[in-house]
């Protein structure tokens, strides 16, 4: 957040009247967790003295108030979200669709401003699976307000088992290890995705001289420059087991 005299404070206070009080596009990461709709009473045990403590998560008019009560706050929390930021909102079974469909999405207008749906496995196996399908998980919603986000992705290592059964290449000239993998576009989304303009799929291009797949490529022009390479007489997205194009 901007240097406005809130930097590294805890600010206690009706969330709302809070955040109305904030400058716009002043947040680079907002993550909330609000009420999960469960109409429960909740009390915890605080400090020495054995307070107790507790808040209400029951709304009389059902969901439409609770939509209604979380809109406004997500409103808030839009206006003061960089473009260049994102937000994680934490909920559950209970109105997960809901936030998605009647807040989120109204505000994120734009394509893929939808980076991802978190499952958080939060319990193990209990015993309200009687009649159902056990409660074990939360949903948190990943959404970036622009193009332009901050996105740090986390790499780990490759199992010995892994590189064994699937990097079976080797040309001794210094990459080490490859796999090879198809060129053209899975389907459903991606380079397969269809433009309204031209009725085609986003990888549909000619390449050096190579009608594309029903799908499309896999790739872009710019990057089956650097990923294509002929192996075994035929065309091929090759893997590194270290990529020398940052592709792990």
């Amino acid at each position: 957040m901007k240097n406005n005299g809130h930097i590294n404070k805890i600010i206690l206070g009706d969330n709302l009247e809070v955040l109305k009080t904030l400058p716009d596009e002043s947040v680079d990461l907002i993550y909330l967790d609000p009420p999960f709709l469960s109409n429960r009473n909740y009390e915890v045990i605080w400090g020495d003295e054995g307070e107790v403590r507790s808040f209400e998560d029951r709304w009389s008019g059902g969901m439409q108030q609770y939509i209604a009560w979380l809109n406004m706050r997500v409103e808030e929390l839009y206006r003061i979200l960089k473009q260049t930021g994102s937000m994680f909102l934490h909920c559950d079974i209970n109105a997960n669709s809901y936030i998605r469909c009647e807040i989120l999405d109204k505000f994120f207008k734009e394509d893929n401003l939808l980076r991802g749906e978190i499952i958080w496995c939060r319990a193990n196996s209990h015993n309200d699976a009687k009649n159902k399908l056990a409660t074990l998980s939360d949903t948190i919603w990943y959404y970036s307000k622009s193009n332009q986000f901050t996105y740090n992705p986390i790499f780990v290592e490759l199992s010995e088992k892994y590189i064994n059964d699937f990097y079976k290449y080797e040309d001794n000239d210094g990459k080490g290890k490859y796999r090879l993998d198809n060129i053209s576009a899975p389907f459903g989304g991606g380079m397969s995705q269809i433009i309204p303009e031209t009725g085609k799929p986003r990888g549909w291009y000619i390449y050096k001289g190579y009608q594309p797949p029903n799908n499309g490529w896999r790739y872009s022009p710019e990057t089956m420059e650097k990923r294509v390479e002929w192996k075994h007489g035929c065309a091929y997205a090759t893997y590194w087991q270290i990529d020398p194009f940052g592709y792990k």
